[in-house]
């Protein structure tokens, strides 16, 4: 089943946020702050395809690093997460935001690659050390986990609850380890987004088992 089932998941839903926000993720700070931002955008109840728009714009708008998100002034950012149609917490998210890339520049310098050194290597640390971001919880945590591991490999595999969700739904194994064993390391990122996107669309994830069979 594996076999035809997790090529079909990629093919079908294996593209990552940070691909669909225009993150060219890398180990440096820019890209690393940015998909911090896509995390924290993600965290909140609001379409996952609102929240990539509201990234695009934040980033055109000059928010693409710590120092530039937080010399934005509160309205411009409003505007940016206006233009990306983000408007049920615009002010709210606005004001974290802020607060999150000056935290960044005052705790890591605005390079988020001090923040995985201070992690040690320990994912429930770095978990831990995310969440004292504004506005990013569990959830924002495990968003960023998910696709740093591309760059961040001793990460790997990140397969968290809701990717494990998403392998029952499709009938992958749901043991971490076993799950992880499907696919090659350097797809686990796209692998965790195509799990995330059918765990939380049943559509999606008939439409995927039906290519596979």
């Amino acid at each position: 089943m594996a076999k035809e089932l997790v090529p079909t998941l990629l093919r079908e839903a294996g593209r990552t946020y940070a691909d669909e926000a225009g993150i060219k993720l890398k180990d440096q700070p820019a890209p690393l702050f940015r998909l911090l931002v896509l995390a924290n955008l993600l965290s909140t109840r609001i379409n996952s395809s609102i929240a990539v728009a509201a990234a695009r714009e934040l980033f055109a708008a000059g928010g693409g690093t710590a120092a530039g998100m937080a010399k934005l002034s509160w309205q411009d950012r409003v505007d940016a997460l206006g233009r990306g149609h983000y408007v049920r917490y615009d002010e709210s998210t606005s004001t974290r935001l802020g607060r999150m890339a000056q935290q960044v520049i005052d705790d890591y310098g605005g390079d988020l690659r001090k923040l995985a050194k201070a992690a040690g290597g320990d994912p429930a640390r770095l978990r831990e050390q995310l969440q004292r971001f504004p506005g990013v919880g569990p959830t924002g945590a495990d968003i960023f986990c998910r696709e740093v591991q591309a760059v961040w490999t001793w990460l790997a595999p990140y397969l968290d609850k809701v990717t494990i969700d998403g392998a029952r739904r499709v009938g992958l194994p749901t043991s971490a380890d076993k799950l992880a064993g499907t696919v090659r390391r350097g797809d686990l990122d796209r692998f965790a987004a195509a799990l995330t996107r059918v765990a939380r669309d049943k559509k999606l994830a008939d439409k995927v088992t039906a290519a596979a069979t």
